[in-house]
C-alpha cells in the first residue's frame, strides 16, 4: 500500500481507526454496547493482524488505559502496527494523558476533535499551544483533530503541525462539552462534508480524512469515490470497521479504496 509522511512517521494511506473498539458507534447506545461486547482484546488484536496483512501499518486509537494495555499486549505478541494516539478528553490532565501515550510508544499524538472544537470555542488557545509544544519536545509527530472546519483554519494559521485530523461530518456541537455524549442526536449533513473537503484543500500540513462513512450511514463505494476526489498526495484516510456480520469487511474496504484511487488517477 502507498504511504505518506506525517512529520517523522511513515503511514499507510489507509489507517485503521479505533472508535468501534471503544464502543463509539455514533449510531445509538445499543450499538455502542454491541461493539464493546464484540471487541474483546483478542478480537482487537485479530483485527490489527488482519490490517497488517493487508498493508495497513498504522492504527489510530484513544490514549486510555484500555487501548494502551491492548497495544502493549499486541506488540509483545510480535505485532508491528504503529499507533497514532488520540487524547482522551475524560482525563483531568491533558499533559499527563499525552505523557502516558508517549511513554506507551505512540508514534504521534493528536488532540481529540471534541477537545479541539471545545478549546477553540472557549478561547483556550494557550492550552492547544502547550499541547503542541509538549509533543514536539518529545520528538513525536503532532496533530489536531476537529469536526468544525474553522478550527483547522485557525490551526493552519497559528500552529506548526505535522498533520490535521479532519472529520467529514460535525454530528454534534462540542462548543460547550468536549466529550461525546452516548445517545445524543447526531446529524451527518452533506454540506458539512463539502465544507471540510474545501478546507482540507487549503491546509499546509497533510490531512487524515476521517468519519468518511458517516458512522455507517454512507455507501462505502460512494464514500471512497468522494475521498479519492479530494485526497491530496500527502493525505491519508482513517476508517473504523465493525465486522461482526461481515468478516471480510476490512479487505473489501481496502479494495474499494484502491479501486477508487485508481479510477481517479486514470
Amino acid at each position: 500500500m502507498d504511504t505518506v509522511q506525517l512529520g517523522n512517521v511513515t503511514v499507510s494511506r489507509l489507517i485503521l481507526g479505533g472508535n468501534p473498539f471503544s464502543g463509539f458507534s455514533h449510531q445509538n447506545p445499543t450499538r455502542d454496547r454491541e461493539m464493546l461486547a464484540y471487541f474483546t482484546t483478542a478480537r482487537i488484536k485479530e483485527t490489527m493482524q488482519q490490517a497488517e496483512a493487508l498493508g495497513i501499518n498504522t492504527f489510530l486509537g484513544r490514549a486510555d488505559a484500555h487501548i494502551r494495555r491492548t497495544l502493549i499486549e499486541y506488540w509483545n505478541d510480535g505485532g508491528r502496527i504503529q499507533w497514532l494516539a488520540q487524547t482522551a478528553p475524560e482525563f483531568a490532565s491533558l499533559s499527563a494523558n499525552v505523557a502516558g501515550a508517549i511513554g506507551t510508544g505512540a508514534a504521534a499524538v493528536y488532540l481529540h476533535g471534541g477537545q479541539m472544537d471545545f478549546l477553540v470555542a472557549q478561547g483556550q488557545l494557550d492550552v492547544i499551544r502547550s499541547f503542541v509544544q509538549q509533543v514536539k519536545d518529545a520528538g513525536v509527530a503532532v496533530g489536531v483533530a476537529g469536526h468544525n472546519p474553522g478550527v483547522h483554519v485557525w490551526a493552519n494559521e497559528n500552529l506548526k503541525l505535522d498533520f490535521h485530523m479532519c472529520s467529514y461530518y460535525n454530528p454534534t456541537p462540542r462548543d460547550e462539552n468536549a466529550e461525546h455524549v452516548h445517545g445524543a442526536v447526531e446529524v451527518f449533513a452533506a454540506e458539512d462534508r463539502d465544507a471540510m473537503a474545501a478546507t482540507i484543500a487549503t491546509l499546509r500540513a497533510p490531512a487524515i480524512h476521517y468519519k468518511i462513512f458517516a458512522a455507517g450511514r454512507a455507501d462505502p463505494g460512494e464514500a471512497f469515490a468522494f475521498v479519492a476526489q479530494h485526497l491530496r498526495p500527502q493525505d491519508a484516510v482513517c476508517i473504523g470497521i465493525y465486522q461482526r456480520n461481515k468478516p471480510d469487511m476490512l479487505a473489501e474496504d481496502v479494495r474499494l479504496f484502491e479501486e477508487a484511487l485508481a479510477r481517479q488517477q486514470g
